[in-house]
């Protein structure tokens, strides 16, 4: 394996990495001219058809890391029905959207055709656009794995794989589902793998099926950047909803951080309650659900976002100025997957936990492990020391009404009722309520053909 130096490299322009030109015009008018120094790094490396490790923080640009490379040695070749001819693998649908946002209009450019595969959208759409050909095929294994089994898509042309937040797979139990896809392509295609991390099942990983692989690392693993402010707040039990509901009048982008559904809906309620505009994502909403509320998020009508860590890696919005830890993360990687949703791309942004006395020793051992130093300060609500930290301000106390978009166009009436836990896996009884066959959030379990009748297991 090589291993490059850690330094960034100098600024270099996608002019300076020949880029087709199509692709240079639409970054150009999109305001990008220089490269990122993850791009800049691992770009010449994947151009010339190496299988490129990536190791950057999250929001360093390695979409078009990946995505740029991908789709410039697409340029030139034709889709083929059922047989995507690259894929880009990520653990979640909200960073498959992503993904296809920054993507798609750089396909476009090039006459490429770039579609998703992710659960929680109907699956028949997916596979008619695969019928019809796709060169770059963005997907979370999951519901890849369904398309396979159902016919929908095969996996033998796909000659250039990229696998995004390969970690985030691991800790999510996915990369049982990658080696199977991995196997289903031809062994000797491009791999281009990106991690926080490349140990344990990730380095497995990267040892089966990436040959003579380039790494490239410009960032430290950690959040520690001089960027970013961290933070640990004691209150007692009694103060802590008030100090979040201050916290969350402030101005700017708030995103808040729990752990269970359950506790995303009351602390949203709690806030709409007392004049904040907030809105809640987690595994249990619909994906139109999701959509409209990260919308909102970017467009400043809802400033708060109240998630769950189902969020942590998946969120990749500008302009995030504080990260809340309302519940202490569960660990060191889900800290910093939660902290990396502020001071991106060299913006900067605080990261504050709260905790109570009991939590201390706890919290932090957890701060310490993910390499960072937080500044501790105890207190209450009101303080002008939690003004001067969050910039927290006493709510209106007038109550909002749940803001609820108009459907757009291209938001067609959802295809079936599902309920998931917050890993995004299918509960049991998902049903379609428009036509036949049932379907679920594309976990990994196949369909259960319509015209087989139902029997117990009873």
């Amino acid at each position: 394996m090589t291993i490059t130096s850690p330094q960034a490299p100098a600024t270099v322009t996608f002019a300076d990495l020949n880029l087709p030109k199509p692709l240079q015009r639409t970054l150009q008018q999109s305001g990008m001219t220089a490269a990122f120094p993850i791009q800049a790094a691992t770009l010449p490396d994947a151009l010339a058809g190496r299988d490129v490790l990536g190791r950057a923080q999250t929001g360093s640009g390695k979409t078009l890391a990946f995505g740029l490379a991908l789709l410039t040695r697409l340029d030139g070749g034709k889709a083929q029905p059922r047989r995507p001819r690259a894929l880009v693998l990520v653990p979640t649908r909200e960073l498959a959207m992503q993904v296809a946002d920054a993507l798609i209009p750089l396909a476009k450019s090039l006459g490429l055709w770039c579609r998703t595969a992710v659960g929680g959208m109907s699956f028949s759409r997916q596979a008619d656009a695969l019928a019809r050909g796709v060169d770059l095929l963005i997907a979370t294994p999951g519901r890849l794995s369904d398309h396979v089994r159902q016919g929908t898509c095969a996996l033998d042309g796909v000659e250039h794989i990229a696998i995004d937040e390969a970690d985030q797979m691991a800790d999510m139990g996915f990369l049982p589902q990658v080696r199977e896809i991995l196997d289903l392509t031809p062994s000797g295609g491009q791999r281009l793998l990106f991690s926080a991390t490349l140990d344990g099942a990730v380095g497995r990983l990267v040892a089966d099926y990436l040959t003579d692989p380039v790494t490239h690392s410009v960032a430290p693993v950690t959040a520690s950047v001089t960027t970013m402010e961290h933070h640990l707040l004691q209150v007692s039990k009694e103060d802590k909803l008030p100090v979040v509901t201050e916290i969350g009048a402030r101005d700017g982008r708030t995103i808040m951080f729990v752990r269970t559904k359950h506790h995303v809906d009351r602390l949203t309620t709690r806030l709409l309650a007392s004049g904040v505009r907030a809105g809640a994502l987690h595994g249990g909403k619909t994906q139109g659900q999701r959509n409209r509320v990260l919308a909102d998020f970017k467009d400043g009508r809802t400033p708060v976002l109240v998630a769950t860590d189902v969020a942590a890696r998946g969120i990749h919005v500008d302009d995030v100025s504080l990260v809340l830890h309302v519940d202490p993360a569960a660990d060191h990687k889900d800290y910093l997957h939660r902290a990396g949703r502020t001071a991106r791309a060299g913006a900067s942004g605080t990261v504050v936990t709260l905790l109570t006395h009991d939590q201390r020793r706890t919290v932090r051992r957890m701060t310490e492990k993910a390499g960072v130093r937080p500044r501790y300060t105890a207190v209450r609500p009101g303080d002008i020391e939690l003004a001067r930290i969050t910039g927290s301000r006493t709510p209106s106390g007038v109550p909002v009404a749940e803001h609820r978009r108009p459907r757009q166009a291209t938001e067609q009436a959802r295809p079936y009722r599902r309920v998931t836990s917050d890993r995004g896996r299918p509960s049991f009884g998902a049903r379609r309520e428009h036509g036949k066959g049932r379907e679920h959030a594309g976990a990994g379990r196949p369909q259960r053909p319509s015209r087989r009748p139902y029997r117990s297991n009873a």
